[in-house]
């Protein structure tokens, strides 16, 4: 019986518990009403809307005047932009986030403006301002913490040290221009200063060195001790960039930022190059600085350019940056009427300046650099497109690398008989200017040799072979001449001396012979040797680099080892055939 009336009332209780666990957390429902059940569970699709639910920022670019129409609005520091529309406004889409971010704005003639937008949230209004467009040549270049000129730039940008190990930093004190400047070797000798002779048609005129005297080389300080010349112009624009210093900076005597040479705000103040729209070149006789528009300010101003839309420190975005044209003072020169440096000319002649297929001076001489800053991040840099950040390496004349990069070397060899016929091909179809290019001392040197199985060397029957300036001496320490093979090369004459090959522009020259390898041409050249009367004979080419005439260099001293951009070497046959 107990047993009965203890079942009966754990039933009880556990139909009660039920009661109450149905009913538990819902409000009492009045009696008339139905009774309130749960909501069915989300759907996987609703989930997955709402996990990518995109928003959106909303706005208006203006100035002092109104709207501004074309400006470049985007989310910083990522590839998410828009145009704002004729009335200012604009719409950035894809956000996915709520969270606030900086949208920047810009066009052409202003600074960079920006803003902190909540996506969704309402429009936002991004004032631009103007910057100015006059230059101050009395500007003090800009320091920080007690550093002048570069190094001011090198407690953030990595790009710094890389500027450091670049032709550009050196511009103002390279001993090779320094040297040629003043007419001495390394050591500081210095040639005799130019003796003239009278002529009753031409009046005075220079004559050839005296060949009793020690002579360390040419000088412009030879010829024209009384005057700087423009040479500033390039080398130390800073100082060139005074009122009437393009003629009057002299290279001997720079204060410390002058030195520095072509330096990072330099390059950074230009918003312009004049070019004359029928050539699309720098006008003659203009070099450097008096071909460059600089944008310096008044005091409590300041401004540089870049090559981002969206920095926001007293910066302007400016495309010409990444323009070939950006290059074009300093790699175009006419002198006395007689083209010297023209390496823009010569790209612009080729077809890597088509907008379309084409390459720019940067795409090869300023790669891009391997880091996704510009900033250092501990100073507050942000992570951007690796892609968009390139290196001031700027390799050039000196890297290896580079060098090597720049032609295609293809030679074939073949008995004929008592002969062996040796075909060389070089193809400039990796460079968009001609090699060598601007410096009229730089050449390239082909050397063809051939031997027998006991290194014994063939003679030349027929093919060119390298001119007597090449070096009359010891193959061995890099004088060829006589050798078969030939040079590449751009070679002035001086009209009065007849000095040639020289690298003394600043004198009235003449094109002597121009026989440069221009952007996808081809140079092919035959050279045949007698063949040995029995076994193998090996060919070896050598295609080398070399910055300045031999008899110019043992005048001045320069230690400037060749380069070789390319070598091959080929076994021919065995036994003669007969």
């Amino acid at each position: 019986m107990k047993a009965t009336i203890r079942l009966l009332l754990i039933g009880l209780l556990l139909l009660a518990l039920g009661v109450v666990l149905t009913h538990c957390g819902q409000a009492p429902a009045p009696s008339s009403a139905p009774l309130l059940t749960a909501p069915p569970l989300a759907s996987t699709d609703t989930i997955s809307r709402s996990l990518h639910a995109t928003y959106t920022v909303k706005g208006l670019v203006s100035d002092a005047d109104g709207p501004v129409a074309g400006a470049t609005v985007r989310v910083r520091a990522t590839d998410n932009k828009t145009a704002t529309a004729s009335d200012g406004s604009f719409t950035l889409s894809g956000l996915i986030a709520t969270s606030p971010v900086s949208v920047t704005a810009w066009a052409e003639g202003y600074f960079v403006g920006w803003v902190s937008a909540v996506p969704g949230a309402e429009p936002v209004t991004i004032t631009l301002s103007p910057y100015y467009t006059t230059d101050n040549p009395d500007y003090t270049w800009f320091s920080i913490e007690g550093a002048e000129g570069s190094k001011s730039c090198g407690h953030c940008m990595p790009a710094y040290a890389e500027w450091q190990a670049d032709a550009h930093s050196q511009s103002a004190i390279n001993l090779r221009f320094l040297t040629m400047y003043n007419g001495t070797d390394v050591a500081g000798n210095q040639s005799p200063a130019t003796r003239y002779g009278y002529s009753r048609d031409y009046g005075r005129f220079p004559l050839r060195p005296d060949p009793t005297q020690p002579y360390y080389g040419p000088g412009y300080k030879l010829d024209f001790p009384d005057t700087a010349g423009n040479c500033a112009a390039c080398h130390v624009p800073v100082a060139a960039a005074k009122p009437g210093g393009a003629y009057i900076a002299d290279p001997n005597r720079l204060s410390p930022i002058e030195a520095d040479g072509i330096f990072c705000e330099f390059c950074h103040k230009i918003g312009d190059v004049r070019l004359d729209p029928v050539t699309g070149l720098p006008y003659p006789n203009m070099p450097g600085v008096l071909s460059i528009r600089l944008y310096r300010p008044e005091e409590g101003q300041q401004l540089f350019f870049g090559n981002f839309d969206d920095v926001t420190r007293r910066v302007s975005y400016l495309p010409l940056e990444e323009e070939s044209a950006f290059c074009a003072p300093c790699h175009f020169g006419v002198f006395w009427d007689t083209l010297v440096y023209n390496s823009f000319g010569e790209w612009l002649e080729s077809p890597y300046s088509d907008p379309e297929t084409g390459q720019t001076c940067q795409d090869c001489h300023m790669p891009i650099a391997g880091y996704d800053y510009f900033v250092f991040p501990e100073k507050g840099g942000l992570i951007r497109d690796p892609n968009r950040i390139f290196s001031h390496l700027m390799p050039g004349a000196a890297d290896v690398e580079l060098l090597q990069n720049a032609v295609t070397l293809t030679t074939t060899a073949r008995l004929e008989g008592d002969t062996v016929v040796v075909q060389v091909n070089i193809t400039n179809d990796k460079t968009g200017h001609h090699v060598p290019t601007d410096s009229p001392l730089r050449h390239l040197i082909l050397l063809v040799q051939a031997r027998d199985e006991q290194e014994r060397v063939l003679p030349l029957q027929n093919g060119p072979s390298i001119p007597e300036w090449a070096g009359v001496g010891d193959p061995q320490r890099g004088y060829y001449a006589g050798l078969p093979g030939k040079i590449f090369a751009r070679v002035l004459e001086e009209l009065w001396t007849e000095v040639a090959p020289t690298g003394a522009y600043w004198n009235p020259t003449r094109v002597l012979s121009d026989n440069r390898l221009a952007a996808f041409t081809t140079d092919t050249s035959l050279y045949t040797f007698a063949a040995p009367d029995e076994g193998a004979t090996t060919v070896e080419v050598r295609l080398l680099f070399r910055r300045a005439f031999i008899e110019l260099m043992d005048q001045k001293g320069w230690d400037v080892p060749d380069i070789t951009m390319a070598q091959q070497s080929l076994i021919v046959g065995g036994e003669k055939p007969r």
